[in-house]
C-alpha cells in the first residue's frame, strides 16, 4: 500500500517549546515579508503539551523576543519567583546556603514558575492562529532522504499493526511529509535525532552527551504549607557523595507545588533506583511537612540533557537541522533549558526562512550554527561549561569548583579559566558490577508521602494500544539475562521509573527472562541512555500513545 504524501516548505518534528517557537517564527517572518511559507508540525503526544515535563522555572528572555506582548496576550507565566532557597541536606538536617554566596547565575528573581506543558499549549494556539498546520497524535517514525542523500522529510508511523506484525482491521499506512527543510525538535534523546547523528557524523569531535533523569510530582498542598513564588533547591541526601543530583520544590498558584528529583545518569551503583531516591527524599524532616495533608495530582519522568556546550553536536546537515533539546542546550547549574530551546528554534527558523527566500532547498543551513555561536544561548552555556565535568570529582568538590567558575564569570573574570573540561565516557559506561557495590535498602511506601511505581504511572495518564509492536526493542535478546542480570543484577528494573522492565521466571523453567511492560512507558528514554550494553532501542510507538500530563 503506497503512502500518501504532502508537500511543505518546512516540516517540524516535535511540539515542545523549540518546535513551536520555530513554527511561530517562520510564520512571523513570512507575514513581515509578505511571502507565505507553509509549515507543518508533528507531535507524537495526543495533544500539544501531553508529553511536556519540566520543573519548571522559565527565563522569559526568548519569550520576550518571540512575543514582546506575551503578558497582555495571556501567556501562562503568572507566578513570578518571590524567594530563592538553596539547601544542603544530610539525613536529618538541612543547611541553607546564604543567597549572597550563590553565583548570580543561579538567582531566579525575574523568572517565572510555570507549567511548561501549559506554556506549550498556549504557544500551540498562537502557532495555529498564524497558520501553522499542527498534527498531534502523529509520530514521526522514519526519516526520508532524496537521491542526493539529503533529508527530504519524514513519514509518520503505520497505525493498526498487531504485536506479531500483522495488519489489524483498522490498519492505515503512515503519511509522508516532504519539505524543503526539516527541523527536528524531538527533545532529549530523540529517536530520529539519534539516527541523524550517526548518518551525518554530527557527534564527531564533540564530547558525549550527558544526561540526568528527572522525576516529578505535582501536589495540591494544605494552604498553611504553601508559599506562592517560593523556589527551593537542594543537594545531598539521600544521594551519596559520589552520585550527582538534586531536588526542586516550586510553589505555583492555587496551593500547587511541583516537586522533583534529578539523578545524573553517570551513577556507578546498579542497585540505585532514581525513583526510590525521589520517594525517600520526600521523607526528609525539612521536606515532608510541605506534603503532609496534601494530595498528589500528577507524576512523570523524562531524561534531561546535561552535557552543555562541549556536548552540542553539529547542528545542521543537508535538508535540516537539530533545534532545542534534540541537540542539548540545557544550562545545568541554572536548571533551565526552555529559554535556550525556544531561542535555538527561532534561530533555526530564521536560517530556514532566509534559505527559502533565496530559492534554496535541502542544502545545509550553515547560517544556523553560525547564528548560534553569536547568540546569547552560546554565552549562557559557555559561562557554565566546566560545571558538569567538575561534578565527576564528587558533589562537594564539584559544587565548589562550579561555584568558583560561575563567580569568576559573574565578575567578568572568565578569561582566567580559558580551558574547557571534558566529560570522558558516556553515561552507559559508568555502571560497576553489582558485586563491587553496596546494596541499597529502600523503605516501604507509606501511600501518604511515598508511593509505588504503578500507582504513579496511573497518575501520568499513560496509555498505549496493547496490541502493537513493542517500541522498546532489544538488539540482542540474550544480553538482559546473560550480561545485565548476571553482572549488574538487572539495573533496568531499577533505573526505569515506570515499572517497564521485570525479571521473571521463564515459562519453560529454563531460568529468568526479561519481561517488557511497554504499555507502562512514560517515554523518559532512560533505558535507551543507561543500558550498559546499549542493547535497548527506544523507537516511537503509535502516535497518541504515552503519557498525557495535566499541568506538568
Amino acid at each position: 500500500m503506497e503512502r500518501e504524501a504532502m508537500e511543505y516548505d518546512v516540516v517540524i518534528v516535535g511540539g515542545g517549546p523549540s518546535g513551536l517557537a520555530a513554527a511561530i517564527r517562520l510564520k512571523q517572518l513570512a507575514a513581515e515579508s509578505g511571502n507565505d511559507v507553509t509549515v507543518c508540525l508533528l507531535e507524537k503526544g495526543s495533544e500539544i503539551g501531553a508529553h511536556i515535563l519540566s520543573g519548571a522555572i522559565m527565563d522569559p528572555r526568548a519569550m520576550n523576543e518571540l512575543f514582546p506582548e506575551w503578558q497582555a496576550a495571556g501567556a501562562p507565566l503568572d507566578t513570578p519567583v518571590a524567594e530563592d532557597r538553596f539547601m544542603i541536606l544530610t539525613e536529618k538536617k538541612a543547611w541553607r546556603i546564604p543567597n549572597a554566596l550563590l553565583p548570580r547565575l543561579m538567582d531566579n528573581h525575574g523568572m517565572f514558575i510555570v507549567s511548561l506543558g501549559n506554556v506549550c499549549r498556549w504557544l500551540g494556539a498562537q502557532a495555529e492562529a498564524l497558520g501553522v498546520e499542527i498534527y498531534p497524535g502523529f509520530a514521526a517514525a522514519e526519516i526520508l532522504y532524496d537521491e542526493a542523500g539529503a533529508v527530504r522529510g519524514v513519514a509518520t508511523g503505520d497505525v493498526g499493526v498487531a504485536r506479531d506484525g500483522t495488519h489489524k482491521g483498522e490498519f492505515q499506512r503512515g503519511m509522508e511529509l516532504h519539505a524543503r527543510y526539516t527541523l527536528f525538535a524531538e527533545g532529549a534523546r530523540g529517536s530520529l535525532a539519534q539516527q541523524l547523528m550517526t548518518r551525518f557524523a554530527l557527534r564527531d569531535g564533540v564530547e558525549p552527551q550527558k544526561f540526568g533523569i528527572g522525576i516529578k510530582e505535582l501536589w495540591e498542598v494544605a494552604p498553611g504549607s504553601h508559599r506562592k513564588g517560593l523556589v527551593l533547591h537542594s543537594q545531598g541526601w539521600p544521594l551519596d557523595s559520589a552520585t550527582g543530583g538534586g531536588s526542586f520544590l516550586y510553589h505555583l498558584d492555587g496551593n500547587l507545588v511541583s516537586v522533583g528529583f534529578v539523578v545524573h545518569l553517570n551513577y556507578e551503583n546498579p542497585q540505585l533506583s532514581p525513583y526510590d531516591e525521589f520517594q525517600r527524599f520526600k521523607t526528609h524532616p525539612a521536606i515532608r511537612p510541605t506534603f503532609e495533608g496534601g494530595k498528589r495530582l500528577a507524576y512523570g519522568a523524562r531524561a534531561i540533557n546535561e552535557g552543555g556546550l562541549q556536548s552540542v553536536p553539529k547542528l545542521a546537515f543537508p535538508g535540516g537541522a537539530l533545534v532545542g533539546c534534540a541537540a542539548g542546550f540545557v544550562n545545568l547549574p541554572r536548571i533551565k533549558g526552555s529559554h535556550n530551546a525556544m531561542k535555538t528554534g527561532m534561530l533555526g527558523a530564521e536560517a530556514a526562512f532566509a534559505a527559502l527566500q533565496a530559492g534554496r532547498s535541502r542544502d545545509e543551513l550553515a547560517a544556523y550554527p553560525e547564528a548560534f555561536r553569536k547568540s546569547w544561548v552560546y554565552q549562557d552555556l559557555h559561562k557554565v561549561r566546566n560545571v558538569k565535568p567538575g561534578l565527576s570529582w564528587g558533589m562537594l568538590a564539584g559544587s565548589i569548583h562550579g561555584g568558583v567558575h560561575m563567580w569568576l564569570n559573574d565578575l567578568g573574570l572568565g578569561s582566567l579559566v580559558p580551558w574547557t573540561l571534558k566529560h570522558g565516557k558516556p553515561d552507559h559506561e559508568s555502571l560497576k558490577p553489582a558485586a563491587e557495590m553496596p546494596k541499597i535498602a529502600y523503605p516501604k511506601y507509606d501511600n501518604a508521602i511515598t508511593f509505588d511505581k504503578l500507582s504513579s504511572v496511573f497518575l501520568s495518564n499513560t496509555n498505549h494500544e496493547e496490541d502493537q509492536p513493542s517500541h522498546l526493542q532489544l538488539r540482542d535478546a540474550s544480553i538482559p539475562v546473560n550480561v545485565n542480570l548476571a553482572l549488574y543484577d538487572g539495573p533496568e528494573q531499577r533505573y526505569c521509573p515506570a515499572g517497564v522492565y521485570e525479571f521473571v521466571d521463564a515459562d519453560d523453567g529454563s531460568g529468568r527472562r526479561l519481561q517488557i511492560n511497554a504499555a507502562n512507558c512514560v517515554h523518559c528514554k532512560t533505558c535507551d541512555i543507561k543500558d550498559p550494553r546499549q542493547n535497548i532501542r527506544w523507537v516511537t510507538p503509535e502516535g497518541g500513545g504515552g503519557p498525557n500530563y495535566p499541568g506538568m
